[in-house]
Formats: structure tokens, C-alpha cells, sequence
């Protein structure tokens, strides 16, 4: 395994030299300058229309509430206005062409999905080089050619269509896949003959992120939909995913519904069927703390069996042979395995097999026969093989300090129940993304898929620390920079994180980020308090009344990169999107003098009107919400938004949104600019800015050529504020 890795590093040394003389030109570029013209356009002054409304006995005032409405002329006029001066500011930076240049060989290298086995096929996503989209190959046989199934970039010029997710049918003869267009997510579902690559007339809307679950014979499928609009009253097409069943050929249309029916609108179910096809298992997420497991006998019309006991924890399953294995948090935080007959499959006949350990279980996979368990110990993983009994087999073997993680962003295993052969992808700060491939007869593990990188990652160090939490509780965080910086209190560091919806954060290939670390940059990302890296108790510790904490744990990262002489606080900038974007303006508004600028992408800032738009009513469980009495107190404490004091100095701040995000609004980050705009007492110098992007959504599906664009407005933005040359 240490030479298959040495020989992936060495294939892209010889890159080097490009590397240098693009280094060379942006050294150059920007020693005649690291500031703007002398005399800046004034920015915007967005007009404030005051809406008061008093919310549980306390008086809210909402200057921008007229943001909200995207589609109004004043609103469209605000973006306009917004964009322009943000480009007068941006475009004129010095290195933007050759900081523009890197990034595109940067932002080339490969990604990766997990090769997943149906019969003779090995179906996985690959993206290299400036092709936009991810392309979704086939290999008949492992020592086959790759065969492009289906290739987005093919469907519209400006490669805007993505390929949201795939699933083949158990003998790979048919692939059921999803599209949808301008970072949407909102999927279209297709049928694809794998043999011939033609699609069939089966064609379903409103499938996002939907999960398919074929019948052994190809004959159909379960799968999730979304109600057209009409089907629901208005506003709650984002919600009401329902499980419903497709025979191959006949009218979507007239499909049956399986499940959903009463339920709670919020409810996200999935699925997995026995290999036999006669065990429907439906996993029903409510928020990210509770889950129900329901079983289903598909000979009969019997509805689902509950297995669960109805209490706040989290199942997943799989039928495996005649018993069912499901993982759980359920009274063990870092989780464990029980075993149960299908014949009795309820919570009196759960069985034991893998106890709670020290390390947090994030998956247990059945392939081959074996239960493979994939273990975060300090946020980097562990490859572990059990018996289907629980007994421990041995260690997998991992290339270094990394994650199991592809670019779907999930730890998917690779293979099937009864197949001698598991695949997984692997990569860390130092080793772009890799597809492995295990065999179960010899235990040996090889490379199936790899990609070049134009960086020498023995440049550079990688080191996880420790430091304490405002409440004394220890955090981890990774540093990765140079080899050999002098720590001399100076420093450009890129601080980031995330704390919340049970994510762990581990390392990486951080394409992009490399471009700041070839100019003396250091990059620190801090495993805060609301994400999984020490299971649901840390998951906790974060959310609801306690989403404090996690502010306070980034905050004390930035202190400890300070005290421990990385840098200072006019050489410390934050990047952070999603719920990481809220964690951008909770640190700006709460501590705007430990950072010099702000990266805050994709954003929730108002927290206590946040649950009325997209499909934020589904993370309600994490956050609360300003309906209740109870939670409207602490999301008011923090809410970013509420907290802009007139008269202050902020950071310099790049708000980042786009126009077809459905998962959150861009209206927090439209509201929050125009807020700092008015009431910061910022000069020039330290500008506030708003970039809305087009025809793009939340992040998923973005085209190569709008993240380079993207990236070179970020780090033109970063170098200039932070003085590096």
C-alpha cells in the first residue's frame, strides 16, 4: 500500500516546475501593489425600510425585510447595484490572471466516487482536467475498459446540468440516475440500459436526493418522490417525500404509495430491500437526532412493521441472509451493532454482536459476508472486518492520516452482499482522492482508480493539535502548512470549520487551498462541538440551546493560532459555508477584532426567520425555532443578523450566495450585507461585499468553470486583505 501511495505522490512531481513559475508571476504581479485603485468606488447604501414586529414580548426591528422577496424590481435592483460594485473592487486586484491560471490546474485534479459493484459492472463518478461535470463511468469486468454511461456535460454548453446521484439495479443492467439543472437538486429521474447506454421512456420528476431500491428482477423499483406543485397546498412541495413503487414500463403517474401517507411533512425516508426482494427496510429520518426503522414484507399488502421503540436516537439497517443488522446510537453515543431475525426482527429479539467502543462507528457495511466498520478516532478513519457474528477479524490497512470519504461527501462502501471484493475512496490533506479496491480471499489491498496532483505533498506538514474551549473542553484541530515556517506571530492563516448536523470534518484533499499554501499560508480547520467526531454526545453539545458552544470553540482556535505564534489578528481570515456560514457571522459579530476577513458562504443569518424559507423548516430539530417561546431566546442571543452594532469596525467580509439555492436563501446573505453596509464603520479598506453567482445552487453540481471563477474572486480577495504577496 506505501509504495501504490509513494508511486501516486512521485507521478506529480515533474508538475512542479509549472507550479513555480506561476508562484514566480504572482510574486511579481503583486510586488508592485497588494491594495485597489487609491480612490475606490463608495459601495452601496442599500435603503433601510423598517418592519417592527414584537416577537414573544420582545420588539425586532427588520431593516431589509424587502430583501426577502428575490423577485421584486427594488430587490433585482439591489443585486445589480451589489455586483457592480463588488467587481469594481475585486476585478482590478493585481495576480488575479495568474492566481486565475493555478486555480485552473488546481481545481483539475481529480475527484472520485466510490465504485459500486452490481454484477459484472463497476459503476463510479470521475471528473478530471476542465470537463465541468462529474462523468459516470462503467467497467464490464475489473480488468474492463471505463465506459462513459452518462455524461451531464453533454446536456447544455454551459455545463450547468449536474448528475445528482445513481443507483444500479442488482445485475447492473439497468441504472436509475438523477439531473437536474443550475445547482437545483431538484432531480429528474432516468432509466439507463447499461449495456447499450440508451434510456428508456420511464421518466419521473421531483426526485431530489431520492433513494431507489430495485426489485431483483428488474421488473421495478422503489423509490422517494416530492409532490408537484398542486399535490400539496403551496409552500410544502419541499417536503412530503414519500416512498412509492415503479414497475418498469408503466405510467409514473399511477404509481402506488408505499409510505409517507399521515406522516409528519418533515419526515426524509429511505430505503434498502433484501437481496431476495422481499424485505423492504424504510429508514425515516425526523432532524438529526431521532430515527425510525419500518419493515416491510413486499409479497403481501401488509403495511410496514415499526421496529424501533420510538425513542430519540439513530438506526441504520441492512438485511443480510435471514437476520437484520442495524447501527445505532441508542444508549451508546459513539454507536454500536445489533443482530436480529427477520422472523422476530423486534426490539425484545436485538442481539449485541458489535459493542459501543472508544472510537465513533460511522458505518457498518455488509459485503461478501463480512461486516465492515468504518471507525472516526480523533476525526481521521479506521477500517475494521467483522464476522457477521461480531467477531473481529483484523484491521484494514489506510494509506496514512485521512478520511474514507469520495465526492459525494458520504462514506460509501462498495459491493455487494455476496461479492469477494469491497471498494472504498481515501484521501487526506497530502493525497487526492483514491479508489481501493479489497479482496476478501487474500486481504490484500490494490489500487482501482487514481488521479495525478500538480503539487509535491512532501512539502508539507500536517499535524492535528488540541487546545481548550472557552468552558475548558478539549478541541481538535489540523494545521497544514509548509515545511519549515517559522512561526513569527505574522502569518496568513485560513481559519475554518463547521460544528453541526453530526458532520465530522477530517482531512481532505484540499484543492484549492493549496494556492494559499504555496504562498507561506497557513490552513487550520478546528472539530467543533455540533458535529460527530466524538459521537451524538458532542453532536449535542452543539445544537439547540447549546449552538454557543460551538461559536465559542472557533472563536478560542482563532486565540490559540495567536497565541501559539501562527499569526494575529490582522493576519487571521475565516471561511465557512452553509451552516458553517452561520458560524462566519456569529464569530464576525462576536468577536470582529480577532479577524481581518471573512469568507461566509451560502449563509443562515437570520436565525429567527430562517425556518420560513426553502426547506429550512427540516432543520428545526438542530436549531429550534423563533415560533417557540423557549428557542426564540437563545437563537435571538446569537443570531448574526440581530447582533450588527452600529459604529463598529467589522472585518472585511465576500458574502456568498447564488440564485437557485433551495436549501437556504439568499436572502440572509442579500439581508446582511446591506445591514453591515449601513451600520459598519468600515472605510475602504476594509470593504463589505456581496457576490451572488447565477445559475448555480447550495454548492452540488457547481461547474469547474464557475469554481475556479469563484475561488479566484475569493483568494484575490484573501491576498489583498491579508497582505500576501
Amino acid at each position: 500500500m506505501q509504495g501504490v501511495l509513494r508511486l501516486v505522490w512521485f507521478l506529480s512531481v515533474f508538475l512542479l516546475s509549472s507550479s513555480l513559475v506561476v508562484m514566480l508571476a504572482i510574486a511579481e504581479d503583486n510586488a508592485a501593489s497588494n491594495a485597489p485603485a487609491s480612490t475606490p468606488p463608495a459601495p452601496p447604501k442599500p435603503q433601510p425600510v423598517i418592519v417592527e414586529e414584537t416577537i414573544h414580548g420582545h420588539k425586532i426591528a427588520d431593516p431589509f425585510r424587502w430583501l426577502e422577496d428575490g423577485d421584486s424590481a427594488a430587490s433585482q435592483q439591489f443585486v445589480r447595484d451589489e455586483l457592480a460594485y463588488t467587481r469594481s473592487r475585486l476585478d482590478p486586484l493585481p495576480g488575479r490572471d495568474t492566481i486565475h491560471a493555478r486555480l485552473t490546474e488546481l481545481l483539475g485534479v481529480g475527484v472520485l466516487s466510490t465504485p459500486q459493484v452490481a454484477g459484472n459492472y463497476y459503476f463510479y463518478l470521475r471528473r478530471e482536467g476542465q470537463v465541468n461535470q462529474p462523468v459516470l463511468y462503467v467497467r464490464k469486468g475489473l480488468n474492463g475498459t471505463d465506459r462513459a454511461l452518462v455524461d451531464p456535460n453533454t446536456l447544455v454548453a454551459d455545463g450547468t446540468v449536474s448528475l445528482d446521484w445513481f443507483f444500479p439495479s442488482h445485475d447492473g443492467k439497468y441504472l436509475a440516475c438523477g439531473t437536474s439543472p443550475s445547482g437545483s437538486e431538484i432531480s429528474t429521474l432516468h432509466i439507463i440500459e447499461t449495456e447499450s447506454g440508451k434510456p428508456l421512456p420511464d421518466v419521473i420528476e421531483r426526485t431530489r436526493a431520492a433513494n431507489v431500491a430495485w426489485m431483483p428482477d428488474n421488473s421495478g423499483f422503489y423509490y422517494t418522490r416530492y409532490p408537484k406543485p398542486g399535490e400539496v397546498p403551496a409552500g410544502q412541495e419541499m417536503y412530503n417525500r414519500h416512498v412509492f413503487y415503479h414497475a418498469l414500463g408503466s405510467d409514473p403517474a399511477k404509481d402506488p404509495l408505499i409510505f409517507g401517507e399521515g406522516r409528519d411533512a418533515q419526515d426524509w425516508p429511505n430505503l434498502k430491500l433484501s437481496d431476495d426482494g422481499k424485505w423492504l427496510v424504510i429508514q425515516v429520518q425526523q432532524g438529526w437526532t431521532r430515527e425510525e426503522l419500518f419493515l416491510k414484507n413486499t409479497s403481501n399488502d401488509s403495511a410496514p412493521v415499526r421496529l424501533t421503540t420510538g425513542k430519540e436516537f439513530l438506526y441504520t439497517s441492512d438485511v443480510f441472509g435471514g437476520d437484520i443488522y442495524i447501527k445505532t446510537n441508542e444508549d451508546a453515543p459513539r454507536y454500536r451493532v445489533f443482530k436480529a431475525p427477520l422472523s422476530s426482527p423486534g426490539r425484545d429479539h436485538w442481539k449485541e454482536i458489535i459493542p459501543e467502543g472508544k472510537a465513533v462507528l460511522s458505518n457498518a457495511d455488509i459485503v461478501g459476508g463480512k461486516i465492515f466498520a468504518h471507525y472516526q478516532q480523533d476525526a481521521t478513519s479506521r477500517l475494521k472486518l467483522f464476522s457477521t457474528e461480531g467477531k473481529f477479524l483484523h484491521d484494514i490497512p489506510l494509506p496514512g492520516i485521512g478520511n474514507l470519504e469520495d465526492l459525494t461527501r458520504s462514506y460509501l462502501l462498495g459491493g455487494q452482499h455476496e461479492s469477494p471484493e469491497a471498494f472504498f475512496v481515501y484521501q487526506s490533506f497530502v493525497q487526492p482522492m483514491t479508489a481501493y479496491r479489497y479482496d476478501l480471499k487474500t486481504s490484500k489491498v490494490s489500487l482501482f482508480a487514481g488521479v495525478k496532483a500538480p503539487v509535491d505533498p512532501s512539502a508539507y506538514e500536517v499535524k492535528q493539535v488540541f487546545y481548550n474551549s472557552k468552558d475548558g473542553t478539549r478541541v481538535p484541530m489540523f494545521i497544514v502548512h509548509k515545511k519549515g515556517l517559522a512561526l513569527n506571530g505574522h502569518n496568513p492563516v485560513l481559519l475554518t470549520g463547521y460544528g453541526g448536523f453530526n458532520v465530522i470534518n477530517s482531512p481532505v484533499f484540499l484543492r484549492a487551498y493549496y494556492l494559499w499554501l504555496e504562498h507561506g499560508g497557513v490552513y487550520a480547520l478546528a472539530n467543533l462541538r455540533g458535529g460527530a467526531e466524538y459521537g451524538e454526545q458532542w453532536h449535542r453539545a452543539g445544537m439547540l440551546d447549546k449552538k454557543q458552544n460551538v461559536f465559542d470553540d472557533f472563536i478560542a482556535a482563532g486565540e490559540y493560532l495567536i497565541a501559539e505564534k501562527y499569526t494575529d489578528k490582522d493576519h487571521l481570515a475565516i471561511q465557512g459555508g452553509s451552516n458553517g456560514g452561520l458560524l462566519m457571522g456569529a464569530a464576525l459579530t462576536q468577536r470582529p477584532d480577532l479577524f481581518r476577513a471573512v469568507i461566509c458562504q451560502v449563509p443562515l443569518l437570520d436565525m429567527l426567520r430562517y425556518q420560513n424559507f426553502q426547506i429550512a423548516r427540516l432543520w428545526i430539530p438542530e436549531y429550534g425555532s423563533s415560533d417557540d417561546p423557549k428557542q426564540f431566546e437563545w437563537l435571538y442571543a446569537y443570531s448574526p443578523y440581530h447582533h450588527v452594532k452600529p459604529g463598529t469596525l467589522y472585518p472585511s467580509v465576500l458574502f456568498m450566495t447564488a440564485d437557485s439555492d433551495t436549501r437556504v436563501d439568499p436572502m440572509h446573505a442579500k439581508k446582511m450585507a446591506a445591514l453591515l453596509q449601513n451600520e459598519a464603520a468600515n472605510g475602504p479598506e476594509r470593504p463589505i461585499l456581496l457576490r451572488i453567482e447565477p445559475k448555480a445552487g447550495h454548492g452540488a453540481g457547481k461547474p469547474i468553470s464557475k469554481l475556479v471563477e469563484e475561488n479566484t474572486d475569493i483568494y484575490s480577495f484573501l491576498f489583498w486583505q491579508l497582505g500576501v504577496k
